[in-house]
């Protein structure tokens, strides 16, 4: 017998009907193993979905302490740039205190900026004249006013004109009422619940309407029309002298704005950051029909979404 055909021998494998030879013993079962999908653990999972709700909180967190803020305007001391019920998103990164880097969108707060910060409260000194206030409390509430007077500047007011270290400030003045009160149809007396401010013939000054400013001015200060037309006889105003790490604001709804010229000034401090844009904004004043979402879609200004604050 020839050795070819002796058990002792290497016995070929089977071969299937593709051809290809089928493997037996540890090797097959080996190979078998490596393309079994591995199993995954529930314990696995839970903890990766843990993981990244840890990393998205985290990074929230950083963005809203560092980056951005959202903040409801609930006044109309900055109408019509602001309406009442408007939802912005505030950079705060913009005015981070410390040293600017150049490669970095950081920059000093300037005149004519609409800021966030904390209210203040009354600002002692003399050179203010004693005005009643608000009670509300300092250095919680959230206020937005537009810079007006910088660290050193001389501000004087003098009745609807701003002066500047003796110098006029450019701004555009438009004639507006704050809507009537819901008691009386005074339109001198106006309620702040209402938006937008309306003209003369009261057409309301927004949308098309919305008066754009002129010359050097890059904003609306809009001033009761009275006011405006007794403005020649103001020959002096009062006088405010901003100290060194502070500003002076004001509302561009003048008549209906508490601001600098009755608390005082803003400490660089309090100052939160930059108003960028509106990303909702809500009509208060308009009637409730009762259900929550009819009143989300009937009663946002849709037209506002995504407006640049400036």
């Amino acid at each position: 017998m020839s050795r070819e055909s002796k058990g002792a021998g290497l016995a070929e494998p089977p071969v299937e009907s593709g051809g290809e030879p089928v493997r037996e013993g540890a090797g097959a079962r080996r190979e078998a193993a490596e393309v079994v999908a591995p199993r995954v653990s529930k314990h696995s999972v839970l903890r990766e979905y843990f993981e990244s709700l840890v990393v998205t909180a985290v990074m929230a967190l950083f963005g809203m302490t560092f980056v951005v803020q959202a903040v409801k305007v609930p006044t109309g001391s900055m109408q019509n740039t602001i309406l009442i019920g408007d939802h912005l998103l505030v950079n705060k990164f913009v005015f981070a205190p410390g040293p600017t880097l150049p490669f970095l969108p950081q920059r000093e707060i300037r005149r004519g900026d609409i800021i966030v910060f904390k209210y203040p409260g009354k600002y002692a000194s003399e050179q203010f004249i004693p005005k009643s206030v608000s009670d509300t409390p300092p250095f919680k509430t959230n206020y937005v006013k537009r810079v007006i007077g910088l660290p050193g500047d001389l501000v004087e007011v003098r009745g609807t004109d701003v002066y500047i270290n003796g110098q006029p400030l450019p701004e555009h003045k438009v004639p507006a009422y704050n809507p009537p009160g819901k008691d009386d149809g005074d339109p001198s007396n106006g309620d702040e619940s209402g938006a937008p401010l309306r003209d003369e013939q009261d057409v309301a000054l927004a949308g098309a309407n919305a008066p754009k400013p002129t010359g050097e001015s890059e904003y609306n200060a809009y001033w009761e029309p009275s006011l405006l037309r007794e403005n020649a006889r103001v020959v002096s105003g009062e006088k405010f002298n901003v100290p060194e790490g502070h500003y002076f604001v004001m509302g561009d709804n003048r008549n209906n704005s508490e601001d600098s010229r009755y608390w005082g000034f803003v400490p660089r401090e309090l100052v939160i950051g930059r108003a960028m844009f509106v990303y909702w904004s809500y009509d208060e004043s308009a009637k409730s029909n009762g259900n929550f979402l009819i009143d989300f879609f009937r009663n946002t200004r849709w037209g506002r979404t995504g407006t640049l604050v400036k």
